[in-house]
């Protein structure tokens, strides 16, 4: 019976050591070194107008449909980029429903963008990442997207194409991935060289 009442107290006090360590402690520590190391990021990685009222962040992608604005890659998260429903549209290779979504999509890109029928369209114009909330797009896609967005803002190719190579995201580490760039940044980018004009 000593060993049991024994056991049993140090269980308890083990329980409350390791919540006490677990959930007070280390995620005050993390947090506070999130804050003192990369307090933009810990905080959201935010993106503000020049009022100060934010507009979103560089981390999740947003839906832009007006002609004048880069569109980003399609998203199945709830209603569209919704950060509460993340997720891919889990449709396998053999799936009717994603080959006939796929295929509205490339019809409604060739169309937004003055295409032929026959244009080879970027994956990544066409279907949803597994998060749902990719905020980048390919180079060549951007680049597809480019005429379509100086004609809408009344601006030269090369200026909106200048614009595209400041916003450029590298790899990650210099070599994983490919280099995209971010929809949101650079919508922020056209609209400020617009109000600065």
């Amino acid at each position: 019976m000593k060993n049991i009442l024994r056991d049993t107290l140090t269980s308890i006090i083990a329980t409350i050591l390791f919540a006490i360590i677990l959930c007070g402690i280390y995620p005050v520590l993390i947090w506070g070194i999130g804050e003192l190391v990369f307090p933009w990021q810990t905080n959201g990685s935010l993106l503000t107008d020049k009022s100060g009222q934010v507009i979103g962040s560089q981390l999740i992608g947003q839906n832009f449909t007006l002609p004048q604005y880069f569109q980003p890659r399609p998203s199945a998260a709830g209603s569209g980029y919704n950060p509460a429903s993340s997720g891919g549209t889990n449709l396998g290779p053999t799936s009717q429903k994603l080959a006939t979504a796929i295929a509205q999509n490339i019809a409604a890109y060739r169309k937004e963008n003055n295409l032929s029928a026959t244009s080879t369209v970027p994956a990544d114009a066409v279907t949803a990442s597994a998060s749902g909330l990719d905020p980048d797009i390919s180079l060549d896609n951007a680049m597809i997207q480019a005429p379509r967005v100086a004609k809408a803002r009344h601006l030269s190719l090369s200026t909106v194409q200048g614009l595209m190579q400041q916003n450029i995201d590298p790899r990650g580490l210099g070599f994983l991935g490919e280099e995209g760039i971010n929809v949101l940044t650079l919508n922020i980018a056209l609209d400020n060289l617009q109000a600065a004009q």
